[in-house]
């Protein structure tokens, strides 16, 4: 493991001060060399495939324990990215910064579009503990998000078989359970992907859940091309259940790298902002600086006590002159800006 000194903060939250050391997020060499692509997922076995699932998720697990100040922005980055490959696989053609749009400058309440619901279903994901997310009401909400629909009690049903399915199942089987139970239901695998998410948080503890298998855009069936639900494939002969659990676990194990990758890069981002945050003479800088720890972005007409439009305007400008932030939207006007 490597460790460096971090820009005058201490791990306790603490702007200024003695300099501290914290660990880089780190992967090891050989779980780096380990793509999991489709040829490679073919031609081995699944205890390989598991072995390295289960280092990425172990590495992926030593950077959500250390709760860092910004790991709010992480899990919103990552929510970003999975709704942008939802909105992607339903046809839309809402990119990242269109999705940023539809939610930051759409006043609360107001229609966000069907591409603004995936994103709300995934920040949803990134904001809630694993349990209060199976439960009816939210199951029932980021099916409405998702554009799916269920009756009350198809509802019910879909939430006591996942209880079910993380009680009584091993790591694997829950991953492949949670989109046999989504495709049960004749919903889309994109409620497979984030039941399984939070699933996957519910058993390692993780408070909220880390979106992960939304972004892997090559999710498939096995090892074929395909994109039938498994169940079929699985009736047809065309995959066995090997086949598909070896899928979904290269999957998973990308997934998790990637979004280590995500921190690693978000950890330098950070560590620059607080560096400056000491510096920061306007009122409320201290909520601001909080607010961009926190969230994937926010908009510069953002409504913050103790500072005027024209204030908060003049501390992003000084925040992108520091190499703080970044501006997001690349406008002139509804500027947006985040690590």
């Amino acid at each position: 493991m490597i460790l460096r000194p971090k820009p005058s903060r201490s791990r306790h939250g603490v702007l200024g001060g003695a300099p501290s050391i914290a660990p880089m997020a780190t992967v090891p060499t050989w779980l780096r060399g380990a793509a999991l692509d489709t040829q490679t997922v073919a031609g081995q076995g699944i205890e390989d495939i598991a072995v390295t699932a289960g280092a990425a998720i172990g590495a992926l697990d030593a950077v959500v324990r250390r709760r860092e100040r910004w790991a709010g922005a992480w899990r919103q980055r990552l929510a970003l990215s999975a709704a942008a490959v939802t909105a992607r696989q339903a046809g839309r053609v809402e990119d990242e910064a269109a999705l940023r749009d539809a939610v930051l400058l759409t006043r609360p309440g107001d229609n966000v579009g069907p591409a603004g619901l995936f994103l709300l279903a995934w920040r949803r994901l990134a904001s809630r503990p694993a349990d209060d997310l199976l439960t009816e009401k939210n199951v029932a909400a980021v099916l409405e998000d998702l554009g799916l629909t269920l009756n009350d009690e198809a509802v019910s049903d879909l939430t006591d078989d996942l209880r079910q399915l993380a009680a009584n199942t091993g790591t694997v089987e829950t991953l492949v359970g949670a989109f046999a139970a989504a495709e049960r239901y004749g919903l889309r695998r994109v409620l497979g992907a984030w039941l399984a998410d939070v699933l996957l948080a519910q058993r390692l503890g993780w408070t909220p859940a880390i979106p992960l298998l939304g972004a892997e855009a090559t999710l498939v069936v096995g090892t074929g091309r395909a994109r039938r639900p498994v169940t079929a494939a699985l009736a047809a002969g065309a995959e066995t259940e090997a086949d598909w659990a070896k899928s979904l676990l290269a999957a998973q194990a990308r997934a998790a790298l990637r979004a280590i990758d995500l921190f690693a890069e978000l950890e330098r981002r950070a560590d620059r902002l607080l560096a400056v945050a000491p510096k920061l003479r306007a009122k409320a800088a201290d909520v601001v600086v909080e607010k961009l720890l926190s969230d994937d972005a926010i908009v510069a007409s953002e409504q913050i006590a103790g500072m005027s439009d024209r204030g908060l305007r003049r501390l992003f400008d000084r925040l992108v002159e520091l190499g703080a932030v970044c501006e997001l939207s690349g406008r002139a006007t509804f500027r947006i800006y985040g690590l």
